[in-house]
């Protein structure tokens, strides 16, 4: 059967606070032929508090070190008003709408919302209240592991098994959260080492320059990828810079479905339906390599191997060599026995 990877654009804050540069992510998204958008939801009081400093990346990408995280993620919330008439919008693209809750609150709103798939980001997967409260309100998990230590995993699938959420319904993402991730620092085959440890489903959120690495995953086994896009790269944001622009995504999403159908085969090694034509245009057989008489004895002097491959293989040679020629044959004529 092929494999479809479920690919989420994460359009997060990229829309700057725009419900018109939302609405044109959701375009975008749509244009790719991703699965699902992602948008980020928070109450940036609830979020962080008013000490907080910026990490690094968002200092460098956002050119602005003075402004604390509250103030900056204060910028980039969506309303209450903005979600449902997104929602409406992709319902009319149809386009899946998801979105990742950062607080209590939000968790219970976007159930209220009618979303039963809930995004757990990195920075939540030691938060108990949080992840109590998710598994109680949704149906499936998706759990970003940025930051964490198999025993971190461990604890945070732990609080939904306990909590009514079966192994079956969590999907885990291999992430590093450092924008962007420094190819060195990827280490893909964690995601098959959770995989296996956890026997989960597994998946990968990136946040590599570049489309190479979510490609890889998928080859590996990912069943969710999940990749930051933007309207453009060079927009104030904390997260433009390490996100891919539209034609970015289009392409990932053509490779990503190409991987999906060059993985998609019986595993077993035969001939492929659209490859038989070939095997008489490229294979060989024994032939006359100058004219032979009826009656002649058969030697490397007067036979040879040629195309086409529509005669007698060339691994009957020991079998053809020494017999004796049961008619008149040209040369490069097919030998017949």
């Amino acid at each position: 059967m092929k494999k479809h990877t479920v690919i989420i654009a994460e359009a997060g804050v990229n829309h700057n606070g725009s419900f018109e540069n939302a609405l044109k992510l959701v375009d975008a998204a749509v244009d790719a032929g991703v699965d699902y958008v992602k948008f980020q939801t928070f109450k940036a009081e609830a979020l962080v508090s008013k000490n907080a400093k910026k990490a690094e990346y968002q200092v460098q990408n956002t050119g602005n070190a003075s402004d604390t995280q509250l103030q900056m993620l204060k910028k980039l919330e969506l309303s209450a008003k903005d979600h449902e008439e997104l929602i409406r919008y992709c319902q009319s693209k149809q386009i899946k709408f998801f979105s990742t809750a950062f607080d209590l609150d939000s968790l219970q709103y976007l159930k209220d919302l009618g979303l039963e798939l809930v995004k757990i980001p990195s920075g939540e997967i030691t938060n108990l209240p949080y992840l109590r409260k998710a598994a109680k309100l949704f149906k499936e998990v998706i759990l970003s592991t940025g930051m964490a230590t198999m025993d971190e995993i461990q604890a945070a699938l732990q609080v939904f098994t306990e909590n009514g959420i079966t192994k079956d319904r969590i999907t885990i993402l291999h992430c590093n959260t450092e924008y962007p991730t420094p190819m060195d620092d990827v280490n893909l085959k964690a995601m098959l080492n959770i995989g296996n440890t956890f026997g989960t489903r597994i998946g990968y959120s990136d946040h590599t320059l570049g489309i190479e690495v979510p490609i890889a995953s998928v080859a590996l086994g990912a069943t969710i990828v999940e990749k930051h896009f933007t309207l453009d790269k060079s927009m104030d944001g904390p997260d433009h810079a390490a996100s891919l622009e539209p034609y970015e995504l289009t392409a990932m999403v053509k490779a990503i479905r190409n991987i999906e159908a060059a993985i998609s085969g019986s595993g077993l090694k035969e001939p492929s339906a659209s490859e038989m034509k070939n095997i008489e245009i490229v294979r060989k057989s024994i032939v006359a390599i100058s004219p032979i008489k009826k009656g002649e004895l058969l030697t490397t002097k007067n036979i040879g191997v040629k195309r086409p491959g529509s005669g007698i293989s060339p691994m009957k040679w020991d079998t053809i060599i020494g017999t004796y020629a049961i008619t008149d044959f040209d040369e490069d004529q097919l030998i017949v026995f």
